[in-house]
């Protein structure tokens, strides 16, 4: 697996296929292969005729540990994505990103709109401006002792994925309690890149997606249907409306 520095960090990630570039950043405690390969990203974005980047965010699956909550906040991880582009000499690309990673997206469009030709944010609504969702609980329940220790559910639920694919717990919870700034109002309605929200119509994680839709000018609003946080990450509407978006898209 290819693997680049930001600074002093390693980030590991895919680079696959030939056409316009697509940079996907996947989402807290995930990884590019459960949140992009396995649900098949990658390959029906390359059967679209794109070039499909996935990175591993730092904290995450094979790219460094890091253990200082500062060293997570999003700037510093959109940084990540920014430099990954640079390394491998893409001027603009569209990013897509799902929940933490659809944060990332929106800083990067926010703050390096040159650098992107649209902003994908899947599994993220209003909890980009007001929070909600996970927190202490899950940076908690990652540090515990073991699941038999955990009692709040959310928690526990993070802590069986977490040890499910063997993720550095503490890392983890370092990358919980660094990565919980929100975006503005005023900011989010400075971001000029066309833009798709992507959630499901039973997440009770990302917050609403018109009500986001409604800050960012021009933006996109794709409902998808009867699927939660989870599930709504590898579902044939979305991936239709990220491809019919990305058809349209300037």
């Amino acid at each position: 697996m290819p693997s680049f520095h930001n600074g002093a960090v390693e980030i590991a990630y895919l680079d696959e296929g030939e056409g316009d570039p697509i940079v996907l950043v996947h989402g807290f405690a995930s990884s590019k292969n459960v949140n992009w390969v396995y649900p098949t990203w990658v390959s029906d974005l390359r059967k679209d005729g794109r070039r499909v980047i996935a990175l591993d965010n730092r904290g995450h699956g094979d790219s460094a540990k890091l253990y200082d909550p500062a060293q997570y906040a999003i700037p510093e991880m959109a940084s990540d994505v920014v430099a990954l582009m640079d390394h491998l000499g893409i001027p603009r690309a569209d990013v897509m990103g799902y929940s933490l990673g659809g944060r990332i997206a929106a800083n990067i469009a926010l703050t390096s709109p040159q650098r992107m030709r649209s902003a994908i944010f899947g599994g993220i609504g209003m909890a980009m401006i007001e929070g909600g969702g996970p927190g202490e609980n899950v940076a908690l329940a990652l540090e515990a002792p073991s699941l038999d220790d955990v009692a709040d559910p959310v928690g526990r639920t993070f802590r069986a994925f977490a040890d499910q694919t063997r993720s550095d717990r503490l890392a983890l919870a370092a990358c919980m309690r660094g990565s919980r700034g929100l975006m503005s109002r005023e900011d989010a309605g400075r971001i000029t890149v066309p833009v798709l929200i992507a959630v499901g119509t039973t997440d009770e994680v990302a917050g609403p997606a018109a009500a986001l839709g409604a800050l960012i000018p021009g933006a996109e609003v794709l409902d998808i249907p009867n699927r939660d946080h989870m599930r709504a990450v590898g579902d044939k509407v979305y991936k239709a409306g990220v491809i019919d978006f990305l058809s349209r898209r300037p």
